[in-house]
């Protein structure tokens, strides 16, 4: 069950702002009448797409990181970064600049909270089927980390045993991919539509 539950922000103060992120101070109200200081970072929010073929693979990407100076296993993701477009074509753009692939069938696969405690980040993960790759004359060019940037087919299964094996850190690839090796199970029969209301990011 999911719900809002708000405690009264007495004040707040931006310690700092970028495009991505900012770093704010709350003083929040606690339960006990007293308050707390409360620091966090707003963060634009983002989406990832878990692309499975008809031979029951996941598309990965292997992309540089530099806040942990390493590279990855991640799905194709990307921030909600332009003004007007909705969450769901902000994944279908990602699967195209990050994996040149398109995807005809897509469903809600999960929402995530990676660090509530100190964040209000948010990502949506979309399952992604039925796809096509894009022809070469329309495909992005990749510039800055995403120059370095490899992609490939993993087996499912093989993708569950990176995760148990720690090959697999990032969290929405976690995720992501451990959802869809589930929904796999039923049919892919209980996912939401691509649709489905957001509460974390409304109207996205």
């Amino acid at each position: 069950m999911t719900g809002t539950h708000s405690f009264e922000v007495v004040k707040s103060t931006e310690r700092f702002e970028g495009r991505v992120i900012s770093v704010v101070s709350d003083e929040v109200t606690m339960p006990d009448g007293g308050t707390a200081v409360r620091d966090y970072v707003r963060h634009i929010g983002a989406v990832g797409a878990a692309a499975i073929d008809e031979e029951d693979r996941v598309l990965l990407v292997r992309q540089y990181r530099h806040p942990v100076r390493r590279m990855l296993w991640e799905l194709p993701a990307g921030l909600l970064d332009v003004d007007g477009e909705s969450a769901l074509d902000t994944a279908k753009r990602e699967l195209w600049e990050e994996a040149d692939l398109r995807a005809d069938t897509w469903h809600v696969l999960a929402d995530l909270l990676p660090t509530p405690g100190s964040s209000d980040e948010a990502i949506r993960l979309y399952l992604a089927r039925d796809v096509t790759a894009v022809p070469d004359g329309e495909r992005h060019t990749r510039t800055g980390e995403e120059h370095t940037m490899t992609v490939g087919w993993v087996p499912l299964d093989t993708a569950v045993e990176w995760v148990f094996s720690g090959e697999i850190e990032n969290a929405a690839c976690v995720a992501g991919v451990l959802a869809a090796a589930r929904a796999r199970e039923t049919g892919f029969t209980n996912l939401r539509p691509a649709g489905a209301p957001w509460p974390a990011r409304p109207g996205r």
